[in-house]
């Protein structure tokens, strides 16, 4: 019977998710509607999605894990995150919007040339997948833990659902989903959960008491996994599609820079408080033999019949925000950029929304395929990571700021610095330090030498399409 009622709260939530995904659908007239929302939103919708498009499932589930290891410290992976927003939204929300372009890989195009977008785009595809099958993959364990179903029954009804929504209303049904999905995260986990779980645990002076002293060092963790998150998350952020996606979806610089760091505050106290539930489920839970679960198994333990279902929805609602922005994030870098190059740069395929529809499909099929033959959401997300900021971070931001970046410097710097992280995370685990230590070192000077030793150093200069809204 209590299975039943929490499962009655979390059908309901569904149909409420698909019902704004259906008004999503019926927003969208051309293009901009489904990639970037019309370019329209104000600071209450940029704030909220935003700030859901980053918490997904490793921000929870993996911050709950790291808070039950290692203490308050757990807040480090979150808190890069949200300090990547504010660094964003500080620097270069300005300049991106007014590109008014949709991926990151046509911003490449214009400070190099069409072969550096074409390059790009793969490593950013594979990123975009594996920040979608992250989230699908924590989703399929909530759903199994919470309701003792089998992991990929799990997988298949939340990501799913989250293919359905993202497919038929693009950026606005995420827009619209995503801002349900921050009330009812913030509610549900921040004002339920985590005061629940320090009830539950005899009260933040029995934490304090009993969890060893490590336990409330911010350092806990180690400096050097702390260094790791600053280069491979606040720097990713920098540069992840799913991010900049959410950018372009800004009405105004005004609106992005303000409410963009507004999100990046909110990501660090997320942070805090996942890692503050973890500390707690030490102590409630101290046998667990996997503390990816300890997220879920607090849920059950700690929760009342109803209340329990309304955080099951709080958890998914965090999970599938990000699920389904990996998803547009990769349908969109295959539509725009790759699909394009396959058909001939005469083609005007990729303005049709029928054709993005067809991919976000498609891509969501094959995340859906690919997130039950990967465990671990931390190392999933890593993984995505460590391409993206190993093979585009030097070249991309050389672009922005250096002017004797080249073509060719570019390309050989993605293409080492890709390979580098890649091998060492086949050689070290996809855990370890040395991927984007190495990549982003061997990154920096291929670009360097191979820019500066370019017989043909002229580029492709950036001419900014002024925004027709400068006010909010």
């Amino acid at each position: 019977m209590e299975v039943s009622i929490d499962l009655g709260v979390v059908i309901l939530y569904a149909l409420l998710i698909l019902s704004f995904g259906w008004i999503g659908m019926r927003r969208i007239k051309n293009k901009d509607d489904f990639l970037v929302a019309g370019r329209n939103l104000g600071s209450g919708f940029y704030t909220g999605t935003m700030a859901a498009t980053v918490l997904g499932g490793a921000a929870t589930i993996g911050s709950v894990r790291l808070g039950y290891l290692y203490g308050i410290s757990g807040l480090w992976l979150c808190a890069t995150l949200g300090l990547g927003i504010m660094g964003l939204s500080w620097l270069l929300a300005k300049p991106l919007l007014r590109l008014r372009v949709y991926t990151v890989t046509q911003v490449l195009e214009r400070y190099y040339s069409p072969a550096t977008r074409n390059a790009s785009a793969v490593i950013m595809l594979v990123y975009a997948l594996m920040i979608g099958v992250t989230s699908t993959i924590a989703t399929g364990t909530i759903l199994a833990v919470i309701f003792d179903l089998p992991f990929i029954t799990g997988i298949i009804l939340g990501g799913g659902l989250v293919v359905l929504y993202a497919t038929i209303g693009g950026m606005w049904s995420l827009t619209l989903t995503d801002m349900i999905q921050f009330i009812i995260m913030t509610v549900g986990l921040v004002f339920i959960l985590l005061p629940a779980s320090v009830y539950n645990a005899g009260g933040w002076s029995a934490m304090t008491q009993q969890l060893p002293d490590a336990f409330f060092s911010f350092s806990n963790i180690g400096y050097d996994t702390i260094l790791t998150y600053f280069l491979i998350y606040f720097l990713g952020v920098f540069i992840g599609q799913d991010i900049w996606q959410r950018v372009f979806t800004a009405r105004s610089e005004k609106v992005a820079k303000r409410a963009g760091m507004l999100s990046g505050l909110y990501c660090i106290l997320y942070g805090i408080a996942m890692a503050v539930i973890g500390m707690a489920a030490r102590l409630v839970l101290p046998e667990l033999d996997a503390p990816d679960t300890a997220f879920a198994a607090m849920i059950n333990e700690v929760l009342p019949v109803g209340l329990r279902g309304l955080v099951i929805a709080a958890s998914l609602a965090a999970l599938m925000s990000t699920a389904s922005a990996g998803l547009l994030a990769a349908s969109t870098t295959v539509a725009q950029d790759l699909w394009p190059l396959l058909r001939g740069k005469h083609h005007r395929d990729s303005d049709s929304v029928t054709l993005n529809r067809v991919f976000t499909l498609l891509f969501g099929l094959l995340m859906l395929a690919i997130a039950p033959t990967i465990g671990d959401v931390i190392s999933a997300l890593t993984m995505a990571y460590n391409l993206l900021v190993g093979g585009m971070l030097i070249p991309l931001i050389g672009g922005i700021f250096w002017k004797r970046a080249t073509t060719r410097g570019a390309i050989v710097s993605m293409a080492t610095g890709a390979i580098t992280a890649s091998v060492f995370m086949l050689k070290d685990g996809l855990l370890a330090n040395t991927p984007i230590y190495f990549s982003l070192s061997i990154g920096l000077i291929t670009f360097i030498v191979f820019s500066l030793t370019d017989p043909n150093p002229r580029r492709t200069s950036v001419v900014p399409t002024p925004s027709p809204v400068s006010g909010e």
